[in-house]
């Protein structure tokens, strides 16, 4: 690949978004403080080098949330810190930079190195995904590929690769804009006393921990009550929640604060049968607004019915999904679900190629009557809505009822890690109030 001149790799850059300084925990976590430059000289004929070094490898928000075997890939606002990081520093550099490295004490890290750098390369300096890659290929350093949060023998790795493609899809469609990305809202919200919720699609999708009937602590675990949501939920015109798990709460908290409300149950760590994905996309292709999607956790059944409406609408692979996803909220489809995906990519390709042929050739025609003719079932009738829970009636949510499940140990792992650094947050915590309730 030919190597590009400084001044030609800055004119191609976008201008760098503004970080926000604060003393957050979370920011002294991620490594991102002010230090003097410090340059390494090294006998190698590339030229100076710039080393940037990441704190908190082991635990959360050191590496963007990770839990158990899982060691990436790290989170959004890693990646956007580490792009505002390497701005600054290319700003007040004098000389040609050749090669710009991560260090990690953790050699088995090295996949977060070349995550970060070369995610830098695709947003700033539009590089394709393949482009990027061969220059992973071409080092001397191995890595090891990115695995699931499960508790298990990993039978699913994702690559470096499907995370660029994810990163270079979400800048393709809008997914990712770090000109409006606000990294102190993230990472406030992220975190479990503040609701432990992510955005995977801006203005359509919110993947979030399931609600309980009353605030309180379970286990090191902090549960909110459905009215703690309410104010956010409002402010950023949610209008459709979608439980996949028990109910630990009475769905009419919802729809008498004026949301739409479906349950679409299956148990913890499994895979949803053809009757609830096909009913959870319905909702989603006919909701007015938001769709905020919560299981016990928020990551294995929440994350896995999000990706397969991505895969539909957007023909992403079902690995470039699994990334972004996680990406956005570490630990997300979990086990069997990742087979599930892989599975299911050529049927969800194949449904999202007709639905939008309808949509381009009814343009005048009301949008549910198109729905419902491409996926046989709408949301709006009573003889439907039976039908959906007549099939969810196969599983029984008694089924995770005084028990431990999956999600109870990665949402207490969770919280655990979270709480090693101090509580301070940069935002109002808009969910203490919720305590009382």
């Amino acid at each position: 690949m030919k190597r590009k001149s400084w001044a030609e790799a800055r004119r191609r850059a976008s201008p760098p978004p503004a970080l926000k300084r604060t003393r957050s925990a979370a920011s002294r976590a991620a490594g991102i403080e002010e230090q003097d430059e410090e340059r390494r000289q090294t006998p190698s004929a590339a030229g100076p080098e710039t080393c940037v070094q990441i704190a908190g490898e082991g635990g959360v928000p050191g590496l963007g949330g990770l839990f158990y075997g899982d060691f990436g890939p790290l989170n959004l606002a890693m990646v956007y810190k580490y792009c505002c990081k390497l701005n600054k520093k290319l700003k007040v550099m004098l000389v040609l930079v050749f090669s710009i490295h991560v260090f990690l004490k953790n050699k088995s890290k090295w996949g977060q190195k070349f995550l970060l750098l070369r995610c830098f390369h695709i947003i700033y300096l539009k590089e394709s995904p393949e482009d990027v890659y061969k220059l992973v290929l071409t080092g001397s350093v191995s890595y090891l590929p990115f695995r699931d949060a499960s508790f298990g023998t990993c039978s699913f790795h994702l690559t470096l690769l499907d995370c660029f493609h994810a990163i270079n899809k979400a800048l393709q469609y809008g997914f990712l804009d770090f000109d409006e990305f606000d990294v102190n809202e993230y990472e406030h919200y992220e975190r479990a006393e503040n609701g432990d919720f992510n955005w995977i699609i801006p203005n359509k999708f919110i993947a979030f921990s399931g609600p309980h009937s009353r605030s309180k602590i379970e286990n090191g675990y902090p549960h909110h009550a459905p009215e703690a949501y309410f104010p956010y939920f409002r402010k950023h015109k949610v209008t459709t929640i979608i439980r996949l798990n028990k109910k630990m709460y009475d769905a009419r908290r919802f729809t008498d604060a004026g949301f739409e409300h479906f349950d679409l149950f299956f148990a913890d760590g499994s895979i949803p049968n053809d009757t609830i994905v096909k009913a959870f996309l319905n909702i989603c292709e006919n909701a007015e607004g938001v769709i905020a999607v919560h299981c016990k956790a928020g990551l294995g059944r929440t994350g896995t019915l999000i990706a397969c409406y991505i895969m539909k609408h957007y023909r992403m692979t079902a690995a470039e999904t699994i990334a972004w996803i996680r990406i956005n909220r570490p630990g997300s489809v979990i086990g069997p679900q990742q087979h599930f995906l892989m599975e299911k990519q050529p049927e969800l390709w194949t449904e999202g190629d007709l639905f939008h042929a309808k949509l381009r050739q009814n343009c005048k025609m009301g949008v549910t009557r198109i729905l419902s003719g491409v996926g046989h079932i709408s949301i709006n009738g009573i003889r439907n809505r039976r039908t959906i829970q007549n099939d969810t009636e196969l599983y029984s949510d008694e089924d995770e009822t005084d028990c431990i499940t999956q999600g109870d140990k990665l949402r207490a792992l969770k919280s655990r890690r979270q709480a090693r650094s101090t509580t301070a947050s940069p935002l109002k915590n808009t969910f203490i109030h919720s305590m009382k309730l």
